[in-house]
């Protein structure tokens, strides 16, 4: 027994390998793709992009391995059916529930690392992602380009004489003027720093002037810091419990907590449609097990989504339990009574 468990494992991680791979770079190609749109807007590096990948990789997983487990698993189960390997298993006494049990551990595994992927990996990847794309918004909004008037940063007028290679500025002149008073500050050298979400400008070797109808003032620096300007809206969050509690984007939070909870555990209510599907008698279904794979997910991921509306978290109950029912129903009627 232990034999044949490890020969249909092995057909399964095949298989599983040969469709995972190519519906991940498909995925990830697509991903790209979106992500690209950000240079619309921002602008990123290939280090940086690479970073934006890494943090939408828990998402890509997730709605990748439980379409391969499923497909893998059923076409493992259908080869041995072309090969007439099962034919054979079931003249010799295995009942089809050994496939069941034989399927179940795996299936285990993956829903529980996919439940670990949305619950605990999602959050974080997300706030990371976001906090990335906020800050580099911020960014771009103080884009300074060397000899050019019509710069601002906050209330300040800003002019920059040169960039350094180093992303420093040289011969930096910004001013400032209210009702009472007009401020002009010069200095040789000046950066862009980042300090908890905050872009701040720090000038370097300077000078500032202040004058009224009243005084003059003079003061010479050797560091100031321009600060509380363009503060970037972060995201922040202590537990993944936290952030799915939270009333930020509760909807949206709502409709994926629904989701994905019943896409982590797919593979798992699936076992017996993979046997109904993929033990087939070869010259009557050999050309079907592909169009029923593609209704099953289609009519899954439909109910998934489309009942959401209406019984809201009841989604959850009502298609795990239907789904199990009507496919251990099909496995009885289908397999059981006949082998």
């Amino acid at each position: 027994m232990d034999r044949l468990r490890k020969y249909i494992i092995s057909n399964l991680s095949f298989l599983f390998l040969s469709i995972f791979l190519p519906l991940f770079a498909i995925a990830s190609v697509v991903f790209l793709i979106k992500l690209a749109t950000y240079t619309a807007v921002i602008q990123l590096s290939a280090w940086e992009m690479s970073k934006l990948y890494f943090f939408i990789l828990p998402e890509i997983l997730f709605y990748t391995l439980p379409i391969t487990f499923f497909i893998a698993a059923t076409l493992a189960i259908f080869k041995l059916s072309t090969d007439n390997e099962i034919v054979v298993l079931f003249s010799l006494g295995i009942h089809p529930n050994f496939i069941i049990k034989t399927l179940l551990r795996p299936a285990l595994l993956l829903s529980l690392l996919l439940s670990f992927d949305f619950f605990i990996l999602f959050p974080h990847a997300t706030v990371l992602s976001s906090n990335f794309v906020s800050y580099k918004k911020s960014e771009a909004k103080f884009n300074l380009s060397a000899s050019e008037f019509g710069h601002s940063f906050g209330d300040w007028l800003l002019y920059v004489g040169s960039s350094n290679p180093d992303g420093t500025f040289g011969d930096i002149f910004l001013f400032n003027k209210n009702t009472d008073e007009e401020i002009l500050i010069g200095a040789k050298k000046g950066q862009i720093i980042n300090d908890g979400g905050i872009l701040r400008l720090e000038l370097t070797k300077g000078e500032g002037y202040i004058y009224s109808k009243e005084k003059f003032s003079q003061i010479n620096f050797e560091r100031m810091r321009i600060n509380d300007t363009l503060t970037t809206d972060l995201t922040q969050y202590k537990t993944p419990l936290q952030y799915w509690q939270s009333e930020d984007r509760k909807e949206s939070k709502r409709h994926m907590l629904i989701t994905d909870i019943l896409l982590s555990i797919f593979p798992v209510l699936s076992l017996f449609l993979v046997v109904s599907i993929g033990v087939v008698h070869i010259r009557h279904q050999k050309g079907r097990v592909y169009l029923y794979l593609f209704l099953s997910v289609v009519i899954y991921y439909g109910a998934t989504l489309g009942l959401q509306k209406i019984f809201v978290f009841y989604t959850i109950p009502l298609v795990a339990l239907t789904w199990l029912v009507l496919t251990y129903t099909l496995y009885r009627k289908k397999i059981v009574a006949r082998f």
